[in-house]
């Protein structure tokens, strides 16, 4: 029985216990429960303070941005205003100066109206006048008016013809002055823009050496050395007795130059035989044709010309090399490039196109192989081989007139052609040729009747005709220049051009006794 009281008892304790734990674990939880709640109180009030200070700056930058608009706004609204204001006052002020307008073209017109009224009764009393004098002269000559006026034209019609004739001839001068004037204008300009260098080679190439002794050994034993030497280049060598020169004779300035600089290095190096002669020649040659290729790359980009083909450039190279008239070549074609380009310009044309035209018109004068064609056509044919454009093929085919030209460039290639080649300086004649060409220019003039005397000056760029007053009159004169500049284009060589100016002069002639 006390077991089960014992029992009891601790049921009854345990259970006391459990239920003291659940009253202070329930206690324990409703304080923690509080203190959340407490806390979450504060973040709200804290998120609610920050919530309405974004929402007041805001407010405040909206209310900001609004203000600066409505200034603008305003501002802007002023000056609308302000421009209707003038526009305003100009309508006023146009109004009123076309009112002021309207009053003066009124007072006007009524003067007008009151002049023409003067002139209308002013024209009838000159009629009358008119008929009173036209009768009083017909009574006194005793002639119509018609009859009056048949025989005045009759006595100013020689008077009119001659005025006429004179008036003629002067707008003709006028028009040939005008023209000649535009004409020398760009011509000269295109000179004075081009600055050049005259250099003449001849067929000779003198080759200085230190002392004669080495004349012996250029000749080898029997002449071996220069009998290589020559078969090598192609060039005549003249050993003779002119102190410390050897002279080197060909037309081809190519070959001059290989044979020279073969000479030099074989002088410089000592060792000269047969063998050594072939190996240095061969070995200039090389030099020489890397030599005109970089010469032709070096032109083309002087000149700004892109896209030429190689062989072209080769070409171009290859004129360093020739000379036309003692002009060197590639100097020329040079010069005749850059007045294309210039005169192109001043006549609102392609100055590339003209450059380029310029600079390969005496591509025909260095070719490969000689053809029998002339020196014009045979350029055209390598251009139009090299694929230029049919313009420029015209302009170098046709700049000797050996086809027609079909294109602005071929006179102009043309023209600045003759003007690179009849500078002062440019060419070199023979004195013979010089001298027969004059001649010549003197004999054809005198071949005309009524021709006195003839004189070829200026270097037979002008030819002065004398003719007899009582043989020819003025209008036969001007024929006569005509007649002789055109017999001479057509059967004289001549560079540049020849002006023919034909003189008739009257002398009357008294003794005093």
């Amino acid at each position: 029985m006390n077991t089960i009281i014992l029992i009891a008892a601790a049921l009854v304790g345990i259970a006391i216990g459990a239920a003291v734990l659940l009253v202070w674990q329930k206690s324990t939880a409703t304080s923690a429960a509080r203190t959340i709640v407490d806390e979450a109180r504060r973040e709200a009030e804290i998120i609610k303070k920050d919530r309405l200070l974004e929402a007041e700056k805001e407010e405040l930058r909206i209310k900001t941005e609004a203000e600066k608009e409505v200034r603008q706004r305003m501002q802007k609204m002023q000056n609308e205003e302000q421009k209707i204001k003038q526009r305003s006052n100009q309508l006023n002020q146009q109004q009123s100066e076309n009112a002021r307008h309207r009053n003066e073209n009124d007072a006007r017109a009524r003067e007008l109206d009151a002049r023409e009224q003067v002139l209308e009764s002013r024209s009838e009393e000159l009629d009358k006048l008119t008929r009173s004098a036209r009768e009083t002269l017909e009574h006194i000559s005793g002639l119509s008016s018609e009859e009056a006026k048949e025989k005045l034209v009759e006595s100013l019609r020689d008077e009119a013809k001659t005025a006429a004739a004179a008036y003629i001839h002067d707008i003709m001068d006028e028009a040939k002055m005008t023209a000649n004037k535009e004409a020398k204008r760009i011509v000269v300009q295109s000179i004075q823009r081009l600055a050049t260098e005259t250099a003449i080679e001849n067929s000779v190439t003198v080759f200085h050496i230190d002392s004669d002794e080495i004349k012996g050994r250029i000749i080898g034993r029997e002449g071996r050395n220069i009998r290589a030497l020559e078969a090598a280049t192609g060039i005549e060598i003249i050993v003779d007795d002119t102190p410390e020169a050897i002279v080197l004779s060909g037309f081809d300035p190519v070959r001059r130059e290989i044979a020279r600089l073969a000479l030099h290095q074989l002088v410089a190096d000592g060792r000269i035989h047969p063998a050594r002669i072939e190996e240095v020649v061969a070995k200039v040659r090389k030099q020489i044709e890397e030599e005109i290729i970089e010469t032709g790359k070096r032109t083309a980009i002087d000149l700004g010309i892109h896209g030429l083909h190689p062989d072209l450039i080769r070409l171009v190279g290859k004129m360093k090399y020739r000379s036309s008239y003692g002009q060197n070549l590639l100097q020329h074609s040079r010069e005749t490039a850059n007045l294309c380009a210039i005169m192109a310009s001043e006549l609102g044309l392609n100055p590339k196109k003209a450059r380029r035209a310029g600079l390969l018109h005496d591509i025909g004068k260095v070719p490969d192989e000689e053809p029998e064609l002339p020196h014009a056509m045979l350029g055209m044919k390598l251009a139009e081989k090299y694929k230029e454009k049919p313009e420029i093929c015209n302009a170098i085919g046709a700049h000797h007139d050996e086809v027609e030209q079909t294109s602005l460039l071929a006179p102009i290639v043309q023209v600045c052609d003759a003007i690179s080649g009849a500078r002062p300086g440019a060419r070199r004649e023979i004195v013979e040729a010089y001298i027969k060409r004059l001649n010549d220019l003197e004999q054809l003039a005198l071949s005309y009747p009524g021709v006195v005397k003839t004189y070829a000056i200026q270097a037979g760029r002008e030819l002065r005709v004398i003719v007899g007053a009582d043989k020819i009159d003025d209008v036969e004169t001007e024929k006569l220049s005509e007649e002789i500049a055109r017999r001479i284009q057509n059967e004289m060589t001549y560079p540049g051009q020849v002006k023919i100016t034909v003189i008739r002069e009257t002398r009357s002639v008294s003794y005093a006794k």
